[in-house]
């Protein structure tokens, strides 16, 4: 059993046909690497997200 996730509406499920009609692909996380050259994009923008001006 693998996660699920709709291309048109991005929506995730367990099932291959999606609720809008299209057919959902697997999703992969990212590779692992030590010399994660965008890293440090991902960590500041994690910090930034709890930063929002409301």
């Amino acid at each position: 059993m693998h996660i699920l996730k709709c291309p048109s509406c991005m929506l995730y499920g367990l099932k291959e046909t999606c609720a809008c009609g299209s057919v959902r692909v697997r999703v992969k996380p990212a590779k692992y690497s030590p010399e994660d050259k965008y890293a440090d994009y991902r960590r500041k923008a994690k910090q930034d997200v709890g930063r929002q001006d409301v």
